[in-house]
């Protein structure tokens, strides 16, 4: 036999097409299923993060709630103290509470002027960004 390139011998065959596609979609494919794969665990990660913050936020709504009460029960042990009756002291905690109720509703309805996505629908069909109102002050 004689050295590689010499006459008569067949010169070294590198890898076949077939082989070298082959190669390239299981790999393609083992990539695929790694970053499939750290989808769901991060999905997985930012769910049980969601779930955290969720009930770390009913916790701390309760605890305002109580101390909303407390503060209520105490002006009106202070109104009850200062010879107010119990009727006028619990109907001006009463009025306080839906006064209240009623500004968070305003301030709650300012905010919902703008329909949600709608920046993003507005650049889907093409049209040109409405001027925001702190725009308008400066």
């Amino acid at each position: 036999m004689g050295a590689p390139g010499e006459l008569g011998s067949p010169a070294p065959r590198g890898p076949r097409l077939s082989d070298l596609t082959g190669s390239l979609l299981r790999q393609g494919r083992a990539l695929a299923a790694d970053y499939a794969l750290l989808a769901v665990l991060d999905a997985r990660s930012a769910a049980l993060r969601f779930a955290w913050l969720v009930s770390g936020g009913l916790v701390a709504a309760v605890l305002v709630a109580t101390a909303w009460l407390a503060i209520v029960a105490a002006g009106i042990v202070w109104l009850l103290g200062s010879g107010a009756s119990w009727p006028a002291a619990l109907g001006l905690a009463a009025v306080l509470n839906v006064v209240g109720a009623v500004a968070l509703y305003l301030w709650m309805r300012g905010l919902m002027t703008e329909l949600p996505f709608s920046a993003t629908l507005r650049q889907l069909r093409g049209e040109a960004p409405r001027p925001r109102a702190s725009d308008d002050d400066s």
